[in-house]
């Protein structure tokens, strides 16, 4: 399916086109995955395949000249809370949205994430949540979309003996603990930031699509303009 008018074409190149995700595509998802987190805080996530799903899910790539530039995908609720925090409403939860890093600012995330909300609410999902880091630009492209931070937390890496110490306790003998990474929930997040190197607060944000119940049909979301 075309992507619209949202995904303009670089100079010289065809338009993106937004369309489901095949098998075949496997490859160049992971790379345009990885290309496209290296200047974020998840520059170390890598992938070596595509993730599957244990329920429904939207899964979309955007293609310019046969190469994958775009993707996103959304798992599914089939009954609320499964997937997506407990609350009113079946939800769907966008675990990878990444664009190439040479075709930015040319609409793509935006076409992917509006054809993957189309077909949310063709199948009754009220809303969508997303995670992520602390990366000013990323979560300002979320509100600008109408997202709406929901709570945080502290991703926590630990490195090293320094500050291994006192923090993971090793009860194998022969195991010698050399990096770890924790989800800090507590009261003290400054604390966290100054005793280790690598502090991310995680965000969720929320974005409404159809009142839970209604009867809106596919498309008829609620994003906010910028």
């Amino acid at each position: 399916m075309e992507a619209g008018s949202g995904v303009g074409p670089k100079s010289g190149a065809e338009p993106a086109l937004v369309h489901e995700y095949r098998p075949e595509d496997e490859g160049q998802w992971l790379r345009c995955r990885v290309l496209a987190f290296l200047d974020t805080a998840y520059f170390d996530n890598v992938l070596r395949e595509k993730e599957r799903y244990g329920n429904p899910a939207i899964e979309l790539v955007a293609e310019s000249e046969g190469t994958v530039v775009g993707l996103i995908d959304l798992e599914c609720e089939t009954a609320p809370g499964t997937v997506c925090s407990a609350r009113p409403g079946l939800g769907a939860m966008i675990w990878h949205l990444a664009v190439h890093p040479d075709h930015r600012r040319l609409g793509i995330a935006g076409a992917l994430l509006t054809e993957a909300t189309k077909r949310a609410a063709g199948r009754g999902i009220a809303r969508l949540e997303a995670w992520t880091r602390d990366d000013a630009w990323v979560q300002k492209w979320y509100e600008a979309e109408g997202f709406r931070p929901v709570e945080s937390y502290l991703h926590v890496f630990l490195d090293g003996g320094r500050e291994l110490k006192g923090a993971v306790r090793n009860e194998i003998p022969g195991l010698l603990p050399v990096q770890a990474f924790a989800h800090y929930v507590g009261e003290d997040p400054e604390g966290m930031r100054t005793r280790f190197k690598r502090v991310h607060q995680c965000v969720l944000y929320e974005l409404g699509i159809i009142e839970p119940g209604d009867a809106l049909g596919p498309g008829l979301h609620r994003r906010k303009s910028p």
